[in-house]
């Protein structure tokens, strides 16, 4: 997920897509512990791409108190 697509979320989809991807996160790191995934760099672009979206969250809170 790049964050020119990010931007374009509304602030609810920003939220929602948060929650999902924070659960799809732990998923994978439950299902690593248990079994070796076929690919676990999925676990590092999932854990960048919650990164990337709590990132844009913070940006338009700060944006926010500054107006």
């Amino acid at each position: 997920m790049k964050m020119s697509e990010i931007k374009e979320f509304t602030d609810q989809e920003l939220l929602e897509r948060i929650d999902d991807t924070k659960t799809m996160l732990t998923r994978l790191k439950l299902n690593h512990a248990v079994s070796p995934l076929d690919n676990p760099n999925q676990i590092k672009i999932v854990r960048k791409d919650v990164a990337r979206l709590l990132t844009e969250k913070r940006q338009r809170e700060i944006k926010q108190t500054n107006e």
